[in-house]
């Protein structure tokens, strides 16, 4: 994300499932002092929190598949937001603890974040479909 002087980051909402997740991930020894942890706090710090049931389909949950677009590029990513210990880029797995993929938890269809790319370079993602989210299947086992 970009500084935060600059640009008034979007509102975002998260479940309650995930909220208490995320936050017993970060209180855990083994992920605390991950370089993401802190982004990741704030994130969860400014998110409105929903009971599972009231999450609508066109929110980027945890375990979601997300379709965005580099509003600089045109370049479509899809991955799925992942926990730490399940992402894998092969297969198009993106750790919550990674700056994309805290930054693009608990936004809407439509929303755009702001932030700098691993090479530095500034980018705006906006995300443009969610084809999986577990709460819009019912699975709220995930």
């Amino acid at each position: 994300m970009t500084n935060p002087s600059k640009t008034i980051p979007p509102p975002i909402s998260v479940s309650r499932r995930d909220f208490d997740r995320l936050e017993a991930l970060l209180d855990s020894p083994r992920w605390q002092k991950h370089p993401g942890a802190e982004a990741l706090m704030r994130e969860l710090e400014r998110a409105r929190v929903l009971e599972p049931e009231q999450v609508t389909p066109d929110l980027v949950t945890m375990n979601s598949t997300v379709t965005c677009v580099d509003e600089s590029s045109g370049r479509e990513h899809t991955f799925t937001l992942a926990y730490p210990h399940e992402a894998d880029a092969a297969q198009h797995r993106v750790s919550v603890l990674a700056p994309a993929g805290a930054a693009l938890l608990g936004l809407s269809i439509g929303q755009t974040i702001d932030w700098s790319g691993p090479d530095g370079r500034p980018l705006r993602l906006r995300v443009a479909a969610i084809s999986y989210q577990p709460e819009a299947a019912g699975d709220f086992h995930l």
